[in-house]
């Protein structure tokens, strides 16, 4: 069985050779974690792909989903411990030099209609020489590459590209102040996903859309389930109209935060893949499971655990071995892996997860 049929099989809940073992948000270190695990282990050049041999996994067309022509980067301010800059996407931002939080958010493009019909007339135009001028490459690299293929990737999504032109304030008071602005922002970069997703399968096979949106905290959806309804699934129903006409089985959301309602609302849908399940926000993979059983998931153990005791690990190890058993998951942690988790735990994880993996059918 080839790395992509054992991936979408996976996903599908069809028989596999064994489940996928891939290098994905649940593995991957985040702010100083590799640094303090090169100095742990003692290997100041460790490379995690080689070290535990993780699966490829899904790889994501390089399109220009966004502005195009993008903003200009660029340094505005600095001191000892924060830099202030202005992304590719025309948002500024305040980050911490070690990269150990997230960043704070401080202006947007996107303040009145008059700048969104600006943006829109300046940055969201076709241009699709030049937001596929990577597209050829990519497809001859596709064709030597075991690996399944992706359309979409953070940071785009109907409410998070949304939420990233006016801000998350913005975007909520905008949803009753100017309701026909948020349409507007979300129809009309989901025209332009799609003219490109219809460029792109003419050159590439893509198995799987993905969708990310990060529009849930603790308590919940940011908005309410009828909103999402409202607003966001008209989109969400094109999307899979159009997947489904081009062949394409899988369509993922990525949300952080208490995601019941989101699953609920997004599988009625299309939505047929979901993570990363962050467990400190109530998420638990297992009810999941009884609830959605046709629901692939990815991650769901609590990436907290590295920084405990093994047998706070072996928790979660007992956890995806049962959801192996289950079918349609691949196992990883809810996110990425924070400075506070030891090597010798993460090691040990990494190690027993993939020895699950390869048992599981």
């Amino acid at each position: 069985m080839t790395n992509r049929e054992r991936i979408l099989n996976t996903l599908r809940g069809a028989p596999t050779d064994r489940v996928p073992f891939p290098m994905w948000l649940g593995f991957a270190p985040w702010g100083d974690a590799l640094t303090r695990w090169r100095r742990e282990s003692g290997l100041a050049d460790l490379d995690l792909q080689q070290v535990f041999g993780f699966d490829a996994f899904f790889q994501t067309v390089p399109v220009e989903y966004g502005p195009c022509p993008a903003f200009v980067g660029e340094v505005l301010s600095e001191d000892a411990e924060f830099v202030v800059s202005r992304d590719s996407r025309g948002i500024t931002v305040r980050n911490r030099r070690d990269g150990a939080s997230m960043p704070e958010f401080l202006a947007h493009p996107v303040r009145t209609a008059a700048d969104w019909e600006r943006y829109k007339r300046e940055r969201l135009q076709p241009c699709f020489r030049e937001r596929l001028a990577h597209l050829d490459a990519f497809a001859e690299q596709m064709a030597r590459l075991d690996a399944p293929v992706q359309f979409g990737s953070f940071p785009w999504g109907v409410f998070g590209t949304a939420r990233d032109l006016l801000g998350a304030e913005g975007l909520l008071y905008a949803f009753y102040d100017t309701p026909e602005l948020v349409r507007d922002i979300m129809v009309t970069h989901v025209d332009l996903w799609l003219a490109l997703l219809e460029r792109v399968v003419a050159r590439v096979r893509v198995d799987h859309v993905h969708i990310w949106e990060d529009m849930s905290g603790r308590q919940g959806s940011l908005i309410s389930p009828a909103m999402v309804e409202g607003f966001m699934m008209p989109c969400y129903d094109r999307i899979a109209a159009r997947a489904r006409a081009l062949g394409i089985e899988f369509i993922s959301v990525d949300s952080d935060g208490d995601c019941s309602e989101l699953v609920a609302v997004m599988t009625r849908h299309g939505v047929n893949v979901f993570f990363p399940f962050e467990v400190q926000a109530g998420n638990d993979i297992r009810q999941y499971r009884m609830q959605y059983p046709d629901l692939a998931i990815w991650g769901g153990l609590d990436k907290r655990c590295l920084a405990g005791s093994l047998a706070d690990v072996d928790r979660e190890l007992a956890k995806a071995a049962a959801m192996v058993r289950r079918g349609r998951y691949i196992p990883g942690f809810d996110h990425l892996i924070p400075p506070d988790a030891a090597w010798a735990n993460y090691k040990y994880a990494v190690e027993a997860l993939k020895e699950i993996c390869w048992k599981g059918r």
